[in-house]
């Protein structure tokens, strides 16, 4: 930080940088009497070098870094500011906004399984891997040390990154952490991505070199935050170079905005928390059914226009003598009947205060097993983070919760 941003009134209105489009930054520039070359200079920086602060954009001249710096600009970047290591390589972070809100963001070495069997570049990497039937084309690391990235090098083929889209979470769901903290308020396009862009360079990843996914399936509903949710993937597929493709959003069931979903030209795979196989179920663990119930939710689903090898994922949270028994097992293979669906199971995570209890394995096993003997593609999502609250279900603000969970590794 410069002297001058050191120095800046604090009675200055801080804005970010990062999140502004390439129109906005051109804009921006026009209005301090620079050509739109300027713009392309920001920009990259930005979105393509992942600077983080205006004083390492050196290509522009500093008497127009401390002309922004003096309007309050900064590049605005969501800061990690505590991070807890699981023994499975797992880590979560807690990522502090600039007006001092705090999400928790997940970084996953070679993901949960998540992806498998949804058609994807990333579910082939994730088969190939795990070395699944039918899979010809296992991943090797390149041997050439100059082209492999930062996740070759240490031992790993890929990574997911999970993503926090609210502050909180309104959606009440009976059986995760999150709703316990209620809902504060949206995240911006700009705070989406910059957990992102904040963990690749934690990280050092090279976009291009390294394959990364993103699943928006961290605190908050995303499709209560459309506008925004869809103006970062926007932000990631075009400015920061992630594909759509390798992104997947997982949403508790708002009608209307699958339906918009539907329509968009860009956007990622799509998974639903289905989590019951009734609606009477459905309310008693996730009352927003009470709203929208599975029919609507199916009909919904079944506007959009999938791909070849585009499939949807129905994630299903197994919790023990609730929703797992093989009569559950039926009404889901009926319910999912005739639709491009494949199955997650979830173990359910445990977390304080919450009052379910995790399945047997046995009943865990039957249902997978009636639902691919029924024709449905059915996979058990690895846990990963469990030991340090990261695993699905789990999140909920590290600093609000560290004197109550035995947490470990956190630094």
């Amino acid at each position: 930080m410069s002297l001058l941003e050191d120095k800046l009134n604090l009675s200055t209105e801080v804005k970010s940088l990062f999140g502004l489009s390439f129109e906005d930054l051109t804009v921006l520039m026009a209005n301090h009497g620079q050509k739109p070359y300027r713009a392309r200079q920001l920009h990259d920086a930005l979105y393509r070098q992942r600077t983080t602060s205006l004083d390492q954009i050196t290509v522009l001249p500093q008497t127009l870094r401390d002309a922004l710096t003096a309007e309050g600009y900064v590049i605005g970047l969501p800061e990690i500011i505590q991070t807890a290591r699981s023994i499975d390589g797992t880590e979560r972070y807690l990522i502090r906004t600039l007006d001092g809100e705090t999400v928790e963001t997940v970084w996953m070495p070679d993901g949960d399984g998540g992806e498998r069997g949804d058609g994807s570049e990333a579910a082939a990497e994730e088969e190939a891997a795990e070395g699944l039937e039918g899979n010809t084309r296992p991943l090797h690391p390149r041997k050439d040390l100059r082209n492999q990235g930062a996740l070759e090098r240490s031992g790993y083929t890929r990574a997911t990154i999970c993503i926090s889209s609210q502050v909180g979470c309104a959606v009440n769901c009976q059986f995760c952490l999150t709703a316990k903290l209620g809902i504060k308020r949206n995240l911006n396009a700009g705070e989406i991505a910059g957990q992102v862009v904040a963990v690749l360079n934690r990280h050092g990843i090279k976009i291009g070199a390294d394959r990364i996914n993103l699943v928006f399936m961290g605190m908050g509903e995303p499709f209560l935050n459309y506008d925004q949710f869809i103006a970062s993937v926007h932000l990631l597929a075009r400015h920061i170079g992630i594909p759509d493709s390798r992104m997947t959003v997982s949403t508790s069931g708002i009608e209307p905005s699958i339906r918009r979903f539907a329509t968009e030209p860009l956007r990622p795979k799509l998974a639903l928390s289905l989590n019951a196989s009734n609606d009477i179920v459905r309310e008693q663990i996730m009352p927003i059914t009470r709203k929208w119930n599975i029919a609507s939710l199916l009909e919904a689903i079944n506007t959009l226009p999938l791909g070849k090898r585009e499939w949807v994922t129905f994630e299903y949270v197994l919790l023990g003598g609730i929703n797992d028994q093989p009569e559950h097992a039926r009404e889901v293979l009926d319910l999912l009947d005739g639709m491009k669906a494949k199955v997650n199971l979830i173990v359910w995570n445990p977390g304080p205060g919450i009052p379910y209890t995790q399945p047997k394995p046995e009943d865990v096993a039957i249902f997978q097993k009636m639902l691919i003997e029924g024709g449905m593609p059915t996979y058990i999502r690895r846990p990963r983070g469990r030991d340090i609250y990261a695993a699905c279900g789990q999140l909920k603000r590290t600093i609000e919760t560290t004197t109550s969970l035995s947490l470990v590794g956190i630094t």
